[in-house]
């Protein structure tokens, strides 16, 4: 068969005829499918993290959004704000560290952890 310049047969196909083709399509598509259900989870996932022994408690949603922030009156220092500072920012950093973590493992299920394509 003559091979036209980028070395595929003429007539534009590509070697195996279209069921190479077919079979491609079907697998983007259970991807396509596979993604939006991952993605559907994400949205709906939460992180809880605690700093200073439990004083703090923050409850994370998807987005980043703090959802619950909890501070134990008896850590409430006028005169150490700073301590308390450090103890909000810290439950916050922890929930947003876990929360990329989940999102980032769950996609990775899906996209083989290189955007769909192994060996990316």
């Amino acid at each position: 068969m003559a091979k036209g310049r980028h070395g595929f047969p003429r007539g534009g196909g590509l070697p195996g005829g279209g069921n190479q083709m077919n079979q491609l399509m079907k697998q983007a598509q259970k991807m396509q499918e596979e993604l939006a259900i991952a993605q559907d989870e994400v949205a709906e996932m939460k992180a809880e993290a605690t700093a200073g022994g439990g004083v703090v408690r923050v409850v994370m949603g998807a987005g980043h959004q703090i959802e619950t922030l909890e501070i134990n009156p008896g850590v409430v220092d006028p005169d150490d704000v700073e301590m308390l500072q450090d103890l909000v920012t810290a439950a916050v950093n922890d929930a947003a560290r876990q929360l990329d973590e989940r999102a980032e493992a769950r996609m990775s299920k899906v996209t083989g952890g290189g955007f769909g394509f192994p060996g990316f």
